[in-house]
């Protein structure tokens, strides 16, 4: 990662990246954080004690699935798949995510005078 830190997310990111990433396809939470990793050019890091928690909050409120697995190293696993509940929170989401980020945007661009 070279000389760049890691920044906190602001609230609900987290969330949006693992149904993003889970709309692809199913995945382990190994494969979940590797997959962020590398989708954000390694811009992103996600810890084990966040990605599980938000996992957990996900399946409470239906958003994804999980059944027993193997993974490609043959080891015993949970995958968690996107659910129709999580695909319709994840566009509204999303939505939201950029309406707000529009209005950073213009708050943030150049005045005018």
């Amino acid at each position: 990662m070279g000389n760049r830190q890691p920044r906190d997310l602001f609230p609900g990111a987290l969330e949006m990246m693992i149904l993003r990433t889970l709309k692809r396809q199913p995945l382990h939470g190994y494969a979940l954080v590797q997959r962020i990793k590398r989708d954000s050019d390694d811009l992103l890091q996600i810890e084990e004690g966040s990605l599980y928690p938000a996992l957990q909050r996900l399946l409470k409120e239906g958003c994804v699935e999980a059944a027993w697995g193997v993974s490609s190293t043959n080891r015993r696993v949970r995958i968690y798949k996107l659910t129709r509940t999580g695909a319709k929170y994840l566009e509204r989401q999303v939505s939201s995510f950029e309406q707000m980020l529009e209005g950073i945007a213009r708050v943030l661009s150049p005045v005018k005078s």
